[in-house]
């Protein structure tokens, strides 16, 4: 899949800005604060809803200017499709192929994007929020049903949670603790699924890209012991969660992690490393995409070339050629070595919110 056109309008510094792009390299050139990141914050925001930078989505829109649309077409192996994403009166809401009622899930599956970016080695060294958010986009693309099963999960915990708080009795926490486990099996058993597949996409990356550090893992922690349902152990954990007031056991406690021989805690690792193993994660994702669904996803990579070493650029840009896939990349300037490995690319420059083809 691959980005033919992108309509941008009051996203942060950017009024109104549409250009088309080239199916291979596209690359976004200009100073620091130009608007070189908001272009590929665009992109991301139609396959995301969210952006890689913040959480606060008033951040987003150009001070004093409503409503932040954007507009692209995406073609696919099969077939086009137009996507149109509208912030406006504190909401989201999505079109597609032209129709005004489409949901955002039906948007953001229709279009796929994976970003490396100067704050991604947050996924090795942040939250577990955040690598719940990065294994939950890759098991959406895979599982058709998966946003409907986690709408019904998320509604179980907040009915849950609610119940915790104005201390209800077993019974009826009971019948929330068995809607939260019926909500909750089938998640977990398509995470373990595909962080599987992830980790056979992902650890020759890493051996390749850390050999000092001996051999790469992944431990994946589901959120509680699936040898029994949840319901089990919510049962067990009742008062505890009583008292705490919030669930402690499920779906939105799980988390993952990378251990080497040499590091077996991220705290071990340097941010250079940190940031190679994030770039590693992106490609993977990238990989198990297209073996999943027999076509790219666009890859993003805001400033590349400064948050690598030469040796590293050269690794991952190979990568990158590789995967035939659609690049999006960002940097204040571009070594002309990498002009001529792509056949396919087009150069902007941008300054001042304004994108302009310069080839």
């Amino acid at each position: 899949m691959h980005l033919t056109e992108l309509r941008i309008q009051n996203l942060r510094n950017i009024e109104r800005e549409q250009f088309d792009l080239a199916p291979g390299l596209n690359l976004f050139v200009g100073a620091n604060g130009a608007g070189k990141t908001s272009v590929l914050e665009a992109a991301y925001l139609l396959s995301h809803g969210d952006s890689f930078r913040t959480h606060q989505v008033e951040h987003l829109q150009r001070r004093g200017s409503e409503p932040l649309a954007l507009f692209a077409q995406v073609q696919t192996r099969s077939l086009t499709r137009r996507l149109g994403l509208l912030r406006q009166g504190g909401r989201w809401t999505a079109k597609l192929d032209g129709d005004a009622s489409a949901k955002l899930s039906d948007l953001f599956a229709a279009c796929a994007v994976v970003c490396f970016e100067p704050g991604s080695h947050a996924l090795i060294s942040g939250s577990a929020e955040g690598r719940r958010g990065f294994l939950d986009w890759g098991v959406f693309h895979v599982e058709q049903d998966f946003a409907a099963r986690m709408r019904r999960y998320r509604r179980a915990l907040r009915q849950r949670n609610a119940l915790l708080k104005q201390e209800a009795g077993d019974d009826e926490l009971a019948i929330w603790d068995e809607e939260l486990s019926q909500a909750a099996e089938p998640l977990a058993a398509a995470r373990e699924i595909y962080m599987a597949r992830f980790e056979r996409e992902l650890i020759p990356l890493l051996d390749g890209y850390l050999p000092e550090l001996d051999g790469a893992s992944l431990r994946f922690r589901p959120g509680w012991n699936r040898a029994a349902p949840l319901r089990e152990a919510l049962e067990e954990v009742r008062q505890r969660d009583r008292a705490l007031g919030h669930t402690t056991r499920g779906l939105h406690r799980a988390d993952w992690s990378l251990a080497f021989v040499k590091a077996p805690g991220h705290e071990q690792l340097s941010r250079g490393q940190e940031k190679l193993c994030a770039i590693a994660c992106t490609l993977a994702q990238a990989s198990l995409y297209r073996s999943v669904r027999d076509e790219n996803p666009i890859i993003a990579f805001d400033d590349l070339c400064s948050e690598l070493d030469a040796a590293h650029q050269a690794a991952a840009l190979a990568a990158l050629i590789g995967s035939g896939a659609q690049i999006l990349l960002t940097g204040t300037e571009i070594p002309p070595a990498l002009l001529d490995r792509f056949p396919a690319r087009r150069m902007f420059h941008v300054e001042q919110g304004r994108v302009r083809a310069v080839l």
